[in-house]
């Protein structure tokens, strides 16, 4: 048996309040998965975590993007 690796996990809140939580192979396949709950879900709300990239990069990553966000 073929063991797959799933590379990107999505947590997701829907409108009606419903927590998404699933994980795509590829990015064809997260796109996908957006287009298809992209009327059910609220896109702020969307968190796509992906498991390849490293802890730190992530961490600095979001230091950064709440950094550049200003109250304006």
């Amino acid at each position: 048996m073929e063991k797959t690796f799933n590379r990107y996990v999505v947590n997701a809140t829907g409108k009606g309040g419903q927590t998404y939580l699933t994980q795509c192979q590829d990015k064809d396949a997260l796109r996908k998965w957006i287009a298809d709950h992209e009327d059910q879900i609220i896109m702020n709300e969307l968190r796509i975590t992906d498991k390849k990239k490293n802890p730190l990069i992530n961490f600095f990553s979001k230091v950064i993007s709440s950094e550049s966000i200003g109250p304006y």
